[in-house]
């Protein structure tokens, strides 16, 4: 049967929460797939294990997973060349597409997650008027340094700050698996995130400054697929303690099985529509709607 299409109304009411700081974003790499062009950077996680297996050879029956395909170079090149593949892969930034241009020119979102290793969100929101933001990323084992081992942070100017800057900063950008710029401190191989997962689900390696900023609040998933069991970690920790409700864009018939019981079990709404159009959709009034929810430190929102 298939599903029920999804009224441009609904998609404006969210978008207008979006706008208003009561669902935040969280962005997945087929987002890049909407830009003025063609993306110079892999566009999943796939995409950027074939990528990888093209410059170094791994066995045929990984080549399909980014973080056994990530491990194996490791193993058999040292970190040093996976670090370098990386940087490579990432090292232009592509355009900002729709989804980076219009969340960047709403002043009252929060909290963005984004959960690729590019740095296109980043740029959109470095061009826009208002300067209070940066961004935390996941730090890797063998780079963390400062008072936070699990993250780093960094201001709009990407100078590496303290964790305690973000009290002043109308925007967060969370980057949960690290970021190719300024540091190409990235989680990619297995060995990454054997730490952080056993930590994960007890909250330990999310920043305080997210924990504060979810609250209340609920989240919209735009160009991300849950068919690995590390992404479907990372999206339910996240949301955990948040207040819902929660969406995504979706294919209207391309989900595994594993998707659609993640989906279901985590409470999150399918909205099966192509993403050119629910982005269309989103961004087509970005007025807020009701109350907005309140800058970090006060109390948290009503959900919707």
């Amino acid at each position: 049967m298939a599903a029920p299409a999804v009224p441009p109304s609904r998609l404006a009411e969210l978008g207008r929460m979006v706008a208003a700081g009561r669902l935040i974003p969280y962005l997945g790499p087929e987002v890049l797939t909407l830009g003025p062009e063609p993306a110079p950077v892999p566009t999943g996680a796939r995409a950027f294990s074939h990528q990888l297996a093209g410059r170094v050879a791994v066995p045929g029956r990984i080549r399909n997973n980014l973080w056994h395909t990530a491990q194996y170079i490791e193993t058999h090149r040292h970190r040093m060349t996976l670090d370098k593949l990386v940087a490579e892969a990432f090292r232009e930034v592509p355009r900002p597409g729709p989804v980076h241009l219009w969340l960047a020119g709403l002043p009252d979102v929060p909290l963005i997650v984004d959960t690729w290793y590019d740095g296109t969100m980043a740029a959109a929101l470095a061009g826009r008027p208002d300067t209070r933001w940066g961004w935390m990323q996941g730090a890797s084992e063998a780079r963390r340094t400062g008072e936070a081992p699990w993250w780093r942070a960094h201001d709009g100017g990407g100078g590496e700050c303290a964790a305690a800057a973000a009290e002043d900063w109308a925007t967060l950008l969370y980057k949960p698996h690290g970021a190719a710029q300024p540091t190409g401190d990235v989680l990619v191989s297995d060995s990454d995130y054997v730490e952080v997962l056993t930590e994960i689900d007890i909250q330990t390696p999310i920043p305080d400054a997210v924990k504060e900023r979810r609250l209340g609040r609920g989240f919209l998933f735009l160009g991300c697929r849950f068919y690995d069991q590390i992404l479907r970690n990372f999206a339910r920790s996240i949301l955990k303690y948040s207040a819902g409700p929660h969406y995504a864009v979706v294919p209207a018939d391309d989900l595994t099985p594993n998707e659609i019981r993640f989906l279901d079990r985590e409470g999150i709404i399918p909205l099966p529509v192509a993403l050119p159009d629910a982005v269309a959709g989103l961004a087509a009034d970005a007025a807020p709607v009701g109350e907005q929810c309140p800058r970090p430190g006060g109390p948290p929102c009503d959900p919707p």
